[in-house]
């Protein structure tokens, strides 16, 4: 369909919308603009509507409910897509996830995630693409048409500025308007322009002095009136505070329900004269237009109706995490793995952390470790485990060994309901309780069933939540007491540490009898009706000293040694920022004890975003591997016996925090300059005169390049590049533009374009890379437009931001 027949496809749906709308009264307009519970906006049937279904993403589709027993498709993390640089990876991880949507009955994904790696401290990061607006405004494009092309809706977010997590709630991002348009929304303008996105959620923050709900500026005048914007926008989850200023200032739908600033807030609003109907008719239009291009509005003709033909999600999976792997170092042709013996060592490699915490959390219906992957892959007999170094400092959810249900009774302690509990995870939000449950009638909770451990020794389980708890091991009860947040969060119950409330000596192998009862007590006036409380579980913890020492054992018998390194939830999640960039517990001692063992150590990376790798120059080789996602393990094997090269290049810089050009998250006074200007990433590496660990863009394969040639006519840039290899790969041209005049506060050089090379042994392949308007502008603050900059500039081509292999000038 061309852009022309959508847009007459959309002047019928509002053709449908205006009728729809002229048949509601005040009162159902305006609860149409305000959650009915957790996910979801009423249906109202006299006019044909349907309830609209909310879900968060991005690297699957949990649905309503979250709970392992409603599993979901996991994809690898974000920044693992972005490394891919490829946006047709991209729109087809969303076509998968549209499937998945519809699958699940959700018509809107939360998601993508389009905030910039300001800086490396970002504890959410490893949700967002990259450091850079451009590769993330086309890996976001490509998402965004995938999903919708499947005929759901997406949320680009967060509109704008919740660039960290301290503070979040409250925190007054000030930054200035030159930044904001050349940086920060810079993602959201051309996924608006290139991908036409069905809605936005505006973020918790504020940016000058106004909260994002309320910014009237950026959502109407900008995001409305300069890009012509016709979506949906909708509030991230409870960030709505004010119903004039709300409505006001452009935000269409208050999420979570059943108690916003809105439904009846807003109608008594209008009754007393503080806000306009037309206001009010404005933002139901596009609630409206929404369910029409979704197909929950009866008489419009839903955006697709022909869904895309079927994914194979496992498939996909693996591909997208092989493809993000990023091999930054590769001494003496480490991998792909010669023939013999591996030594596969790391807690990770056994229990895999596939996705970062928080909100992007879904629960896979399988995961393949990397000890799976290559269990699988390597000839019986040649792959040895050792566990190392364990990431983990603190209590994991009660998932290996533990076999459990919720159990729910009433004041009088009369069962009224149950329900399966793997994981040890209650999260019941809304209305998605057991059947026969009601908040009214619900007085506890009891998580109870059995654990058999898989190692001998004492066992520390413990308790994640907020509230009176009951814990019992084997019929002793160890807590009985109230368990209390550690600071004044709402979020504090969901992404708050477990604590540890009992040692008990078990044995391997002998089931024991476990039981976790909590109170619920929901407080009155919550926005929202949560509960959510978990079974926290640690295993006997050894002698670092002792699993080091049996580590390098394994690796000295070995021909190569495969080391895991990893952080954890309580490093990297949703809810808070990192202090620093180092891998948790004594895994920089485990890395260097082992290379000093064997000096044909490969090192795989599990985080998110950047970590520190002190010991980087003393391995063979480094591969980092993201979040990679329930097929993790799999890919892992594919790319470490050569079945396939690592894909990825780096979609953000990674180096030392005392390196690190910009480390302030934590505002003071409640607000956060960002006085390093539109000097972040890689440009503010260059400025600085910093050399990064690894430059923005970097990553090895399997085979050699040579760049021959660079083209350039007009604003035109043409590459050739030849395998000069032993196999077939692909390689990602990058092009850098820099200003060859005097310094007017630009960058040195910044990301202008880039294109795939795909070839096999001595081929030659040219790519083509336009260059669009916007990177020769800058935003002039006093004419508030953008400037075209004429004169002369050099174009640079070459395989990262600090590797540039041909130049040339040229002339606008």
């Amino acid at each position: 369909m061309t852009e022309t027949d959508e847009r007459r496809a959309d002047r019928a749906r509002k053709t449908v919308v205006e009728a729809a709308l002229r048949r509601l009264d005040l009162d159902a307009k305006t609860r149409l603009l305000a959650g009915q519970d957790m996910w979801t906006l009423p249906a109202v049937p006299g006019i044909g509507l349907e309830s609209l279904v909310m879900s968060d993403g991005p690297i699957g589709v949990r649905g309503v409910r979250w709970t392992a027993d409603d599993p979901s498709v996991a994809l690898p993390s974000p920044t693992a897509l972005a490394a891919s640089w490829d946006p047709e990876l991209a729109h087809r991880a969303g076509v998968l996830l549209a499937q998945e949507a519809r699958r699940k009955g959700v018509h809107l994904l939360l998601a993508p995630t389009v905030n910039l790696h300001r800086s490396p401290l970002g504890g959410r990061h490893f949700e967002c693409y990259s450091e850079d607006p451009y590769l993330t405004g086309r890996i976001g494009t490509g998402y965004v048409t995938g999903v919708q092309s499947g005929g759901v809706g997406t949320t680009v977010k967060h509109f704008v500025g919740n660039d960290a997590e301290t503070d979040r709630f409250t925190v007054d991002n000030l930054i200035p308007e030159r930044v904001l348009r050349e940086l920060y929304l810079a993602p959201f303008e051309a996924i608006v322009e290139n991908a036409r996105p069905w809605g936005v959620m505006t973020a918790y923050n504020s940016v000058n002095g106004t909260t994002m709900t309320e910014h009237r500026h950026l959502v109407g005048d900008v995001l409305r009136g300069e890009w012509g914007f016709d979506g949906c926008n909708v509030s991230d989850w409870t960030a709505a505070r004010d119903t004039v200023g709300a409505i006001e200032g452009g935000l269409d739908v208050a999420m979570p329900g059943p108690g916003t600033v809105y439904g009846e807030a807003l109608a008594r609003a209008v009754r007393d004269g503080r806000v306009a109907e037309s206001t009010v008719d404005a933002a139901v239009r596009r609630v409206l237009l929404l369910a029409a291009r979704v197909g929950v509005l009866r008489g419009a003709d839903p955006v697709v109706t022909e869904p895309p033909a079927p994914v194979d999600g496992e498939a996909l999976a693996r591909e997208i995490a092989r493809r993000s792997f990023v091999l930054v170092r590769n001494e003496g042709g480490a991998l792909p793995l010669k023939p013999g013996t591996v030594a596969l060592i790391g807690a990770a490699a056994r229990d895999a952390r596939i996705l970062g915490g928080g909100s992007a959390t879904v629960f896979p219906a399988r995961v393949v470790s990397p000890l799976d992957g290559l269990t699988a892959a390597l000839p019986e007999g040649t792959l040895d485990y050792a566990v190392g170094a364990d990431p983990a400092t603190e209590l994991a959810a009660a998932e290996r060994g533990f076999a459990l249900r919720a159990v729910c009774r009433d004041p009088d302690g009369t069962v009224i309901g149950t329900r399966s509990a793997p994981g040890g995870l209650i999260q019941w939000m809304g209305s998605d309780l057991p059947d026969g449950v009601t908040h009214d009638r619900l007085h506890s909770i009891e998580l109870t069933g059995t654990f058999t451990p898989r190692e001998s020794g004492p066992h520390t389980f413990g308790i994640k939540g907020v509230g009176g708890f009951t814990l019992a091991v084997d019929g002793t009860t160890y807590y009985d007491d109230l368990q209390r947040p550690d600071k004044d969060d709402p979020f504090e119950a969901l992404f708050g540490a477990p604590v540890p409330r009992a040692r008990v000596e078990l044995t391997a192998g002998e089931p024991v009898g476990v039981s976790l009862t909590h109170v619920v007590r929901l407080p009155d006036g919550l926005p929202m009706k949560v509960i959510t409380f978990a079974f926290a579980h640690a295993e006997p913890q050894r002698d670092p000293d002792e699993l080091i020492a049996e580590a390098v054992e394994a690796a000295r018998g070995a021909d190569t040694a495969v080391v895991m390194v990893a952080t954890t939830d309580r490093v990297e999640s949703e809810g808070f920022d990192r202090t620093d960039l180092r891998l948790p517990g004594r895994q920089d001692d485990l890395v260097r004890a082992v290379a000093a063992a064997n000096p044909n150590t490969v090192v795989v990376v599990n985080s998110g975003s950047p970590v520190e790798l002190p010991w980087r120059d003393e391995v063979a080789a480094v591969l980092l591997g993201w979040f990679p996602g329930q097929e993790g393990g799999a890919a892992l094997a594919d790319v470490l016996t050569g079945a396939h090269e690592p894909g990825g290049r780096l979609p953000t810089t990674w180096g030392a925090l005392a390196d690190a050009p910009v480390t302030r998250v934590v505002p003071i006074d409640g607000a956060l300059p960002y006085t390093e200007g539109v000097f972040i990433g890689h440009r503010a590496w260059e400025k600085a005169g910093r050399t990064p660990a690894y430059p923005f863009g970097h990553g090895l394969g399997y085979t050699d390049w040579t760049y021959e040639s660079l083209d350039v006519e007009g604003t035109t840039v043409r590459v050739r590049v030849r395998n000069t290899g032993e196999r077939p790969g692909r390689e990602v041209v990058q092009v850098y533009l820099s200003p060859a005049g005097p310094d007017t506060g630009r960058p040195a050089r910044w990301l202008a374009g880039f294109a795939a090379a795909e070839a096999g042994p001595g081929e030659s392949v040219e790519v083509t890379v336009e260059l669009p308007r916007r990177t020769f502008e800058v935003w002039d603050d006093t004419a508030k437009s953008w400037a075209f900059v004429k004169g002369s500039y050099e174009i640079a081509a070459g395989r990262s931001a600090g590797d540039h292999r041909l130049s040339a000038p040229i002339n606008v």
